[in-house]
């Protein structure tokens, strides 16, 4: 009887080795297209990026930009909206073709899915009430600080301010939320994110007190994936000369995007 059940567990594994092979020597870009649908995946709740409009639409710039993507695909979009925490999880598990959600490249990232070229950029700051003075990673020591878990921001803050009381949110909505209601004074986010805050509290306003870093924006793959790559490589690159990309960036940021920017890594 024991050799029986080993042999049909070893069945069992076998079956959903080969039907996990199968899914990730899949060809996304065929599959898109034979399916006639994109499934990109957003989190909301980012100033700028991804948010709800007052007619409670999905908007921002990466929502443009997904929007865009599906119609030169030719296919229909469907928005699979997420945590900041799920967006690499997302494309690797198959749960969306791809991720468009203020994904900053780094190396730790790159082990465990791929990207196009740079598509947009953030800025990653910490900001805190006028009156807080802090100008570098040493003057978070014995503070109490709030970042959205699992973002370039999270893993900055733990590496450098090793001495901060680190809060960790489940998302950008949450960390705003927090903020506005005084739960934390201090954050460590996107400049977008500052900006919507202070939208919120214009009668005392938060203070970027300093920039840690100006990280590159890329649409997240699952791994191996080169015709699905290729493709979105050469889309960014036409979109961003014929300066598509580049006003959508501007209408929402107010800002321009670096001229060197699908050249970079």
């Amino acid at each position: 009887m024991p050799t029986r059940i080993t042999s049909k567990l070893a069945l069992i594994a076998g079956a959903g080795l080969l039907a996990f092979a199968s899914v990730a020597n899949a060809d996304v870009l065929d599959n898109i297209k034979k399916a006639g649908k994109v499934r990109i995946a957003v989190a909301m709740g980012i100033p700028e990026y991804s948010f709800v409009d007052e007619n409670l639409k999905p908007t921002g710039s990466d929502v443009e930009t997904a929007k865009l993507i599906a119609k030169d695909l030719g296919v229909e979009l469907e928005l699979v909206e997420i945590t900041n925490a799920a967006r690499v999880p997302s494309v690797q598990t198959g749960k969306a073709d791809m991720v468009v959600s203020s994904l900053g490249i780094t190396e730790e990232r790159k082990k465990a899915i791929d990207y196009s070229v740079p598509y947009a950029t953030l800025a990653l700051v910490v900001a805190g009430p006028a009156d807080v003075a802090i100008k570098d990673y040493a003057d978070l020591d014995g503070k109490r600080i709030g970042v959205t878990r699992a973002t370039t921001n999270d893993q900055d803050i733990t590496a450098k301010a090793k001495g901060a009381d680190i809060v960790r949110f489940e998302d950008d909505a949450t960390l705003i939320t927090s903020v506005v209601s005084g739960q934390v004074d201090i954050l460590s986010s996107q400049s977008a994110v500052i900006n919507g805050i202070n939208k919120k509290m214009a009668a005392n306003p938060l203070q970027v007190k300093f920039t840690q870093k100006e990280t590159n924006l890329g649409i997240g793959i699952p791994k191996g994936e080169t015709a699905l790559k290729g493709w979105l490589d050469q889309w960014v690159k036409t979109n961003f000369d014929n300066k598509v990309l580049r006003d959508i960036y501007r209408n929402y940021h107010n800002a321009e995007l670096p001229d060197d920017l699908t050249a970079r890594q």
